[in-house]
């Protein structure tokens, strides 16, 4: 073993003997330090020593191309001051491999997480909201992102246009900023006012759960609603005061019983029980109990809730059962051309589950009260009064017989708001049915209508708010 200073001239000079496979050339200045020379003449700086009493430990430092000698003389000292304290240099130099190995994942992680979608995040947020949501709510945030392009399935085929937030959403998350939401508010306000608050509110929301979430906490601007000035240019909604009067009743009726049956029906019940739209629309046979005067609705607030079967309400409803419950004719076409069909069709028959049937629908239920509803108040000479607007009417039309306010508010499924109303109130049915027939009274006599009789329905489980 040759030792030598070593200086660049020695360095490259340096060969292997013909008869060995590899040679070391060591250096006097720093122990442990040498220059290995294969026989096919590759280099490299090699460090050398004895940890404790334990066998001869070797490791490489680098070529002499990338290792300056003095860079390689500094390494080796270094190494030597690790064995010196008692510590392997091949342990170190494998955790420090691994260290550098998981931060460069972290960074690659990073930059992929950094690269996802707002959309990809805005899907994983309404699916995992989707069961804390109402179908409405659900339908709101799905149709906001709607990637359009797809046709109706109505008469009047058209291509839908994408969601108001589509354009927004389709960039990376890290770069939904408040400069973007501005930008986005500034132009969806100048098109559709309500619309654009209403994204922006849904929005907001998003950013919040995402911020709160630890696979998007890193990477959202959780500050990209919050500028003051992006939130003044919303639109502000007026307060809605479209409510039918105790004076407008008579013409409003008479005007919705020209309507077909279902329509209606519908529109009555609506006003009559102070319920919202959906609530309505969604009912069903098996939630109309004649026998004990009760209907069950799907409350957006507890999920469900009972109110009484009024005199008016179950002679529509015994009307569109008896409808429902009546089969159609096959078309005289049918009945002709291929008799055994129509009456297979007749037997094949079957009632709709839903109290507001509709034939057309693929849903098999009426969908689309407000054009019915619209017919009504033009022929009526009434203002706009909107769906809504009647369960508004209700709850104002209620003062009029002095029904106290905690009764209006469980039929018509508002929250509770006092203490006394979430804890110590506990009505039963027939207590909502004394005021609520009340309530159906005076607005049949308003609009002129003969109100039916009905007999005591016998006494119900208590119902608390």
């Amino acid at each position: 073993m040759a030792k030598v200073s070593f200086t660049s001239g020695r360095i490259v000079g340096a060969s292997c003997p013909a008869d060995k496979s590899q040679a070391f050339v060591w250096d006097t200045r720093t122990p442990g330090l040498a220059l290995r020379v294969t026989r096919k003449g590759a280099r490299s700086f090699v460090f050398q020593s004895r940890l404790k009493d334990g066998p001869a430990l070797r490791m490489t430092i680098g070529a002499p191309e990338v290792w300056t000698i003095p860079a390689a003389q500094t390494e080796a000292r270094r190494l030597q001051a690790l064995i010196d304290q008692g510590r392997d240099p091949r342990i170190e130099r494998a955790e420090a491999a691994e260290h550098d190995a998981r931060k460069r994942a972290a960074a690659q992680a990073e930059r992929a997480a950094r690269d996802v979608l707002a959309l990809d995040a805005w899907s994983a947020y309404i699916e995992e909201r989707r069961e804390k949501w109402s179908a409405r709510h659900y339908a709101d945030h799905a149709g906001m992102t709607a990637k359009g392009g797809e046709e109706r399935k109505r008469a009047k085929e058209k291509l839908t246009k994408p969601g108001p937030l589509r354009p927004l959403l389709n960039r990376p998350l890290a770069e939904l900023d408040a400069e973007a939401v501005g930008e986005w508010v500034a132009r969806e306000t100048k098109k559709r006012p309500a619309r654009a608050a209403l994204g922006f509110r849904l929005l907001r929301a998003f950013v919040r759960w995402c911020s709160e979430s630890p696979e998007y906490r890193g990477i959202v601007r959780a500050d990209a609603c919050a500028e003051r000035r992006t939130r003044e240019k919303l639109h502000k909604p007026a307060k809605k005061d479209d409510v039918l009067q105790r004076e407008m009743l008579r013409a409003w009726f008479a005007e919705v019983h020209k309507l077909n049956p279902v329509p209606a029906a519908y529109l009555q019940c609506l006003l009559l029980t102070g319920a919202r739209r959906e609530e309505m629309l969604g009912l069903r046979w098996q939630d109309v109990d004649f026998r004990w005067q009760a209907l069950r609705i799907g409350d957006k607030v507890e999920g469900e809730r009972s109110i009484p079967l009024t005199p008016f309400v179950a002679r529509l409803l015994r009307d569109l059962k008896a409808r429902a419950e009546t089969a159609p004719e096959a078309p005289r076409r049918l009945r002709k051309v291929d008799p055994e069909a129509a009456e297979r069709m007749r037997r094949e028959w079957k009632p709709s589950p839903w109290v507001f049937a509709s034939a057309r629908a693929v849903s098999r239920r009426f969908a689309e009260p407000r054009y019915a509803h619209g017919l009504a108040l033009a022929a009526a000479g009434l203002p706009h009064v909107s769906l809504h607007g009647l369960r508004r009417s209700f709850g104002t039309l209620s003062e009029w017989c002095e029904v106290p306010a905690g009764i209006v508010a469980q039929i018509m499924g508002h929250k509770p708001s006092a203490i006394a109303e979430k804890h110590y109130r506990v009505r039963p049915l027939d207590l909502l049915r004394m005021w609520h027939e009340k309530i159906e009274a005076f607005m049949l006599a308003e609009a002129g209508i003969e109100a039916p009789t009905q007999s005591a329905a016998p006494v119900l489980a208590l119902v608390t708010t």
